[in-house]
């Protein structure tokens, strides 16, 4: 294969004057891509037509610059609210991926065995569906469920995430594990909302930047841009900003003051703030008493005094218990007699549980001078503003002027109960929902979740293969690598039936998960694995039976959210030109497997689930006896939306702006109901609830230790390692990746060239290493005894604590001659699994390490 470098592409394509060069590198040579007509000399046409970014996350809009159908540059897109015209190294180096010669030109099929290298014959796309429809449906005969469709970054969840999985009565897992579903967890259960932290940076004043990546990634929901943008502009307005990271360089130049806090214990600082801000007298007692679960009577067996199901409360006013919202004064503080037995308020058990959290108690765990603690509890108390209002938008609202910014920092093994720790900083004050205060999401919507998180219930085994509502984890995010795990031991778990076929939909598990031995030995329990990539990735190379060769960025995808917190607007991806070689968009892929399944026509097949998943009714709705093309769908639903042009509208505007979003969808206190209608837990009944189930089937107590009704501090696993593993490893993204398939583009790998080991200058020449040298960093896992070693050079930075070492992720692959050579990956030395994952079934990225020269 071929590698493409900055200096071909530049010289092959920057500038449009040298047609002829340009043509030959974009379409001419026995390697490259199309034939030059007889007439390719004649007049050049030039155009540009709007897309959105596919390498990243947030999908930026972009303005694809076209020569003869052909992108040669890639600039933003000024009218989308997301990005405002700009891009970043990432959007802009994505030109490369369209015309790698790389990529996948024809599907294949494996023909040798599993587990090595692969050897491949080329098939067409009939011969390739039509194998892939006859093992898929072979398994779902049987049993549908043991049909696995794996996904890594879903950019139409829609069409791929709801109406594939729903048309085939597949099972369905995603990578939210190794992302920040900790955090999404644990404020889908305490308020509701389907998200991590991020603050209203037009209000804001104080900003706690926790474990915010704010010079290299993205924080909650967005991938880089927007977010350091309306950071900028806050700064100008005044905005401190608190950084609390065991790492200073990813704030760059942007914090006030920086907490070097030790690795796996946000939730000791959390809880200590929180006993801060009660003692200083700093508590919005409005909030807490109308719109939380804080007055609720607590008895001395942890659940809530209910009267025909309803929770009660102490109305001061009667001096009696009655339902919750029902009180004219309900108290929040106090222990009251009800019918003889004694009952505490929610908030007075809390406020006792954090009363040990003294700043002098956090600062032995945290590494952080108590002082300091003291300090932050004082400023973000001091800003709250409690008992302000702001008019915004013509809508008085409470002004809280404090927020949060926290989201990857979520994967530790106490993520889930850290950032509940960290939602009641904000409660606490009242700024959830606030002007100026923390929210989660962009609207006021409540998620499913929340609903199913007031009652759990425990099942005793068989367990299905992802350990639903089982005694491990009656909150369940769906890790792969628990999944690993279970198919290597099912007995263990009590799982009597794993998946026999996967479906891998742009997700690489062997080059991007921890857990990497496991990850492996379980892929070669499948009996046919398929994958959809542009690619032939790692996982593909030593798994797949067959590969389908997905486009880039030259497809249909979408409704996608390009909103930037403030502005409602929704775009497309549009293709800028069409798919090369044989690939094609995944939306066609599930179009034509489908239609080789026998379940593309029909009331329940995925034609019928489009329709559902878009909200499509007549007369917009699909026939469900045509095969549509993909624009044609889309411009259906462009017009269901009122858009009498259809998708052309997208293709002309390339954005749907429709203004700023209404106070009453954005503020929670001005929803209505207020908040979604969902009371805010503060105090956690079924998750203690849910622990006694897990108590009475049996489950050991690493499964049950956490799930208490209010964040409970104990130190990590990774703290029972040997006191020669000495040092934290904590990992990180750089700007330049986002997701595995950003290591095979050069433009990007020049700028990252090389894996190194961040490492504080007095920490290493106390262990006679020098900057530069080659080491290997040796990880201990607590639990099993077992140690896994890279091998890698150290770079020196004071902007790092001298107990924790750091490496970036997305290096250690080999598939595409791009990334290889570049060094390890640290998750090839992460464990996974007991003791170093959440009580969600999310992984942590953390553990303890020693390092040494090689």
């Amino acid at each position: 294969m071929d590698t493409v470098t900055r200096r071909g592409f530049v010289g092959g394509a920057a500038a449009t004057t040298g047609v002829v060069a340009g043509r030959d590198f974009l379409f001419g040579g026995s390697e490259t891509l199309a034939s030059v007509s007889e007439t390719a000399l004649g007049p050049v046409i030039e155009d540009v037509v709007p897309t959105t970014c596919w390498i990243g996350k947030q999908d930026c809009g972009m303005l694809a610059r076209r020569v003869d159908g052909r992108v040669v540059k890639f600039d933003g897109d000024p009218a989308n609210p997301r990005n405002v015209g700009t891009l970043c190294p990432k959007g802009q180096a994505q030109i490369v991926s369209i015309y790698d010669p790389n990529r996948l030109k024809t599907p294949l099929v494996r023909t040798n065995g599993k587990g090595e290298r692969g050897e491949w014959r080329t098939a067409t796309w009939s011969e390739a569906l039509a194998m892939v429809a006859e093992r898929v449906n072979e398994v779902r005969e049987r049993d549908p469920k043991l049909v696995l469709w794996q996904k890594g970054r879903s950019k139409a969840k829609k069409f791929y995430d709801d109406a594939f999985v729903k048309a085939i009565d597949s099972s369905k897992l995603g990578h939210g594990a190794y992302c920040s579903d900790a955090g999404y967890r644990a404020l889908e259960y305490t308020i509701g909302l389907h998200g991590v932290q991020h603050p209203d940076f037009e209000e804001t004043r104080y900003l706690l930047g926790w474990g915010w990546n704010i010079t290299n990634a993205g924080g909650n929901k967005f991938c880089w841009l927007t977010w350091p943008r309306q950071m900028v502009a806050a700064r100008d307005r005044g905005l401190q900003i608190t950084h609390i990271d065991p790492r200073l360089r990813s704030a760059g130049p942007f914090a006030d003051t920086w907490l070097p806090i030790r690795p796996g214990t946000d939730l000791a600082l959390a809880l200590a703030m929180c006993n801060g801000l009660i003692e200083n007298g700093v508590v919005d007692v409005d909030y807490l008493t109308t719109y939380t679960n804080a007055p609720y009577l607590v008895g001395d067996d942890g659940m809530f005094l209910r009267v025909d199901d309803l929770p009660q409360v102490w109305d001061s006013a009667s001096d009696t218990a009655v339902p919750a919202g029902e009180a004219s004064e309900p108290a929040l503080e106090g222990t009251f007699e009800v019918e003889g037995t004694t009952y505490t308020t929610g908030f007075t058990v809390f406020k006792e549980h954090v009363a040990p959290s003294t700043p002098e108690w956090a600062a032995d765990i945290c590494g952080i001078p108590a002082a300091q603690i003291r300090s932050i509890v004082r400023e973000f108390g001091e800003n709250a503003s409690i008992g302000s209002t702001k008019v915004i938008d013509g809508v008085e609202v409470p002004y809280r002027p404090v927020g949060i910014m926290a989201y990857h920092m979520a994967q530790q093994e106490l993520g889930f109960q850290a950032l509940r720790a960290m939602t009641m900083i904000n409660m606490l004050v009242g700024a959830v929902g606030a002007a100026g205060g923390t929210f989660s999401d962009f609207t006021w919507k409540i998620d499913k979740n929340y609903e199913a998180f007031e009652q759990f219930t425990v099942e005793d085994p068989p367990y299905d293969f992802l350990l639903k509502n089982s005694k491990y984890f009656p909150i369940n995010t769906g890790f792969p690598g628990m999944l690993a795990k279970v198919m290597l031991d099912p007995e263990r778990y009590g799982v009597e039936e794993v998946p026999e076929v996967a479906i891998l939909h742009m997700v690489n598990p062997l080059g991007s998960f921890p857990g990497q031995p496991e990850i492996i030995e379980s892929y070669k329990k499948f009996e046919f694995v398929t994958v959809i990539s542009p690619w032939l990735n790692e996982t593909a190379d030593y798994f797949a039976d067959v590969v389908l060769p997905a486009a880039t960025i030259e497809k249909y995808e979408g409704p996608i959210s390009a909103t930037d917190q403030y502005i409602d607007a929704t775009t497309l991806r549009l293709p800028p030109m069409e798919p090369l070689f044989e690939s094609r968009g995944e939306i066609d892929i599930y179009l034509d497997l489908t239609e080789a399944m026998g379940v593309l026509f029909g009331e329940e097949g995925y034609l019928a689930e489009v329709n559902a998943a878009l909200g499509l009714e007549e007369p917009f709705a699909l026939p469900l006896d045509e095969k549509p093309t993909v624009r044609e769908i889309f411009d259906r639903w462009s017009r269901a939306q009122g858009l009498d042009e259809g998708i052309e509208y997208f293709e002309n505007n390339g954005v749907l702006v429709e203004g700023r979003i209404d106070p009453t969808k954005r503020f929670g206190y001005a929803a209505d109901p207020p908040f979604g209608g969902v009371v805010h837990r503060l105090y956690g009944e079924s998750l203690l609830d849910a622990q006694r189930q897990m108590q009475a089937k049996g489950a050991d107590e690493i499964y049950w230790r956490d799930y208490t009704a209010l964040p409970t501090w104990r130190p990590p696993t990774m703290e029972g390692s040997p006191s020669e593993y000495d040092l934290y490893l904590i990992s990180y993204h750089q700007v330049e990746n986002k997701q595995s398939r950003t290591g095979f583009i050069p433009l990007l790998a020049e700028l990252t060239p090389q894996q190194r080991l961040d490492i504080n200058p007095a920490t290493a020449r106390a262990k006679g290493l020098n900057d530069g040298d080659e080491v290997w960093v040796e990880s201990h896992n607590a639990v099993t005894g077992e140690s896994r070693r890279v091998k890698t050079n150290l770079a020196f930075t004071e902007g790092i604590r001298p107990d924790t070492v750091g490496m970036p992720h997305h290096f250690g692959l080999w598939s595409h001659p791009t990334s290889r050579d570049r060094g390890p990956s640290p998750n090839e030395i992460y464990p996974t699994g007991e003791g170093y994952m959440a009580n969600t079934a999310d992984q942590s990225f953390h553990v303890k390490v020693k390092v040494e020269r090689t």
